[in-house]
């Protein structure tokens, strides 16, 4: 990783930080996940597929996908500065392919506007291996009154 970490990595990875404790459902999927990059309403990161990821089928289960569209686009909404990321008013998800146990997934995270009362995010989850290839991809739009 780059020695460089931006203002707004560090500022991401801080408000990650004080979130993780106060959200077991995050700890518990997402526990593990790690910020890799952040410019100013842009996140990436990566997470290895564990068993808790998957379902019975032995792949990334939809809610293990839906819960990153949730973390991720409140996290694009952090790094353009805000210290509290609102409520989720709508949350998309479309499954496009899957990932298995042991697969490392990358997610990118877009905050398309951040207005006065509502936030715009684009997700995406993709391989980091085999070429990329889109999981899933979605969008969140959350209330955002500041």
């Amino acid at each position: 990783m780059d020695d460089h970490v931006s203002a707004e990595l560090q500022h991401v990875r801080n408000y990650w930080a004080e979130m993780k404790p106060n959200s077991p459902i995050y700890d518990f999927l997402l526990g593990q996940i790690e910020l890799v990059s952040a410019i100013h309403g842009q996140i990436k990161a990566r997470l290895k597929v564990i068993p808790v990821h998957v379902n019975s089928k032995g792949t990334l289960h939809g809610v293990t996908s839906s819960c990153i569209m949730d973390w991720a686009g409140g996290l694009a909404i952090a790094s353009t500065g805000l210290n509290s990321t609102g409520l989720s008013t709508d949350i998309h998800t479309t499954y496009v392919s899957t990932a298995k146990e042991g697969d490392t997934i990358e997610i990118e995270a877009k905050a398309n506007k951040v207005g006065a009362t509502l936030a715009f995010t684009m997700i995406e989850i993709r391989h980091c291996g085999d070429g990329g290839k889109v999981i899933a991809h979605g969008t969140h739009t959350k209330y955002v009154k500041k």
